[in-house]
């Protein structure tokens, strides 16, 4: 299994994000240190999250309790 490259995102809620269109894994830092992966991510929803303006309220309304692994 390759290791993600995780991206610095500029977010109070989020520190990093990291994808891997081959597999569709995600893996998101949140600012409290924790690191979760989230399974079967369509590549549109990451690139959404990158570009959000609010990532926090992006994670929340596109990703939370959707792509559990």
């Amino acid at each position: 299994m390759s290791t993600l490259e995780m991206i610095q995102v500029s977010s109070s809620a989020i520190l990093a994000v990291g994808y891997d269109a081959v597999t569709r894994r995600m893996k998101i830092t949140f600012a409290e240190g924790k690191t979760y992966d989230f399974c079967g991510v369509p590549e549109g929803i990451f690139k959404g999250l990158l570009h959000a303006g609010s990532k926090g309220r992006y994670y929340n309304d596109h990703i939370r309790y959707r792509y559990q692994c």
